[in-house]
């Protein structure tokens, strides 16, 4: 089958990639031209494991192609996806479907034939709706469907998620595009991928109730770690616990500073947004934002209580800048607040990442980048791990230990065991767990002692 994809971003590339990786041939369009240049090239605008080799293999055997142009992509095309972006609405928070309708009426002008317009992007209930309305306005003598395929791909994990999915969900009201959709997704039958035919309506929501539930397992397990605290209870052991409880599972109840990335925060938003405009109260959801939101700010109070609220003079070391491992991605990274925070009581702050400082330097200021962790944490009175990207996880401890200035490490991600980080000789604290290792004597280097003027954080204390 012919595809054209609208909008080469994650989503649009990821799926274009599978597609022509199935044998379908496709074409992604883009209005970017320097992208559309480098993805000729073979240069990706984004960082997705296997992703420059499989987009390398596809354009190769000539499946797959980029254009800035979508009238002969869409003309010769079966199945047409739009998988434009969908950004929070400065404000209220509603998902902007600015470029979902600039791409539907684009569509429309140039469309010949029967064609299904599948809408890829995550976007609010009733968008199909107004879609279809966009083009029959436009258009009102060519015959078309307009069908729901929210994507449900993690970054770090999207071509392993694209190609066995746990399930793939179409929101369609048209029989000819079932066959259309149900051919498109044939070689996945192999895999017994579960497919879910909804209403166009019903697939719209189940993406946006899909990410809610999973913001709000990670907001009730970050809860749960700061009641472990409190008590003496280990939250990993309470997560192991409750997670092998068939009825809950163990995914998304790993304690941390809170979720980020491009999805989670505006869907919830999002989402909140729908049921006000409904006159629905979604109170849990108010309270997951609420919540997401005030544990990020207040994430540089771990590293402060360390030196007695005092952090003006002092260096901290973040490893780990994107929002997870194995993405470049940035957006809503809990490091932003960290970082943020940690100026405004006066520290300094270098940070080290594997693939997403080139994002973070655009959001980010005054901040040291570095090339290595040891370089990062180099002369450093604290240490603070903000993602677990796998280079992190087998730091040689007495390496660590002895170019830092204080051997002080804060493990927002809980990677590293407590007791062995005691024995290394450090003062180590976590999330949701008993810190290990002895209160400052004043014995230690006077950058390691606390100092007794804590004005510089009234900052902190705001949060």
């Amino acid at each position: 089958m012919r595809v054209a994809i609208i909008g080469a971003g994650y989503v649009g590339l990821v799926s274009g990639a599978c597609f022509a990786d199935f044998g379908h041939v496709v074409s992604c369009v883009d209005k970017d031209p320097d992208k559309i240049a480098a993805l000729r090239q073979g240069k990706m605008p984004i960082f997705e494991p296997g992703l420059s080799d499989l987009v390398a293999k596809n354009v190769r055997a000539g499946r797959l192609s980029f254009s800035g142009d979508l009238r002969e992509a869409v003309r010769e095309a079966d199945a047409v996806f739009i998988a434009v972006g969908t950004p929070s609405r400065r404000g209220d928070g509603f998902a902007d479907l600015s470029f979902v309708h600039q791409a539907a009426r684009e569509i429309a002008a140039v469309l010949d034939g029967y064609t299904v317009i599948v809408m890829k992007s995550t976007v609010p209930v009733g968008t199909g709706d107004e879609v279809e309305r966009i083009i029959r306005e436009t258009a009102p003598r060519v015959q078309f469907a307009v069908v729901s395929n929210p994507e449900f791909l993690r970054e770090g994990a999207a071509i392993s998620d694209f190609k066995r999915p746990d399930r793939i969900v179409i929101g369609v009201d048209d029989p000819r595009a079932t066959t259309v959709m149900t051919e498109l997704y044939r070689p996945l039958y192999l895999n017994q991928a579960p497919i879910l035919y909804t209403s166009r309506r019903t697939a719209e929501l189940t993406k946006y109730a899909a990410n809610a539930f999973l913001a709000t397992k990670i907001t009730f397990i970050n809860e749960i770690a700061d009641l472990c605290e409190k008590v003496g209870a280990d939250v990993q052991e309470v997560a192991r616990g409750i997670g092998l409880d068939g009825r809950i599972g163990a995914k998304f109840l790993h304690a941390g500073p809170g979720f980020g990335g491009s999805c989670l925060p505006k869907d919830t938003q999002a989402l909140v947004k729908t049921g006000q405009d409904h006159d629905v109260s979604l109170r849990v959801l108010e309270a997951v934002v609420a919540v997401n939101d005030r544990r990020k700010r207040s994430l540089a109070r771990k590293v402060s209580a360390v030196f007695g609220g005092a952090l003006r003079g002092k260096t901290v070391a973040v490893l780990g800048l994107t929002f997870k491992p194995n993405t470049d991605d940035m957006r809503e990274a809990p490091s932003i607040p960290l970082i943020t925070a940690l100026q405004d009581a006066g520290a300094t702050v270098r940070a080290y990442d594997p693939a997403g400082m080139v994002q973070a330097k655009t959001v980010l200021s005054n901040v040291a980048f570095c090339e290595t962790a040891y370089a990062c944490a180099e002369d450093a009175d604290a240490l603070v791990i903000a993602t677990e990207w796998e280079q992190f996880r087998a730091l040689d401890l007495e390496r660590l230990k002895q170019v830092m200035a204080c051997p002080v490490v804060i493990d927002l991600r809980n990677i590293y065991r407590p007791e062995e980080m005691a024995q290394h000789g450090f003062i180590y604290d976590s999330v949701g767990r008993v810190p290990f290792g002895r209160p400052w004597s004043g014995t230690a280097d006077d950058r390691c002692r606390p100092q007794a003027d804590v004005s510089n954080n009234v900052a902190l204390a705001k949060l």
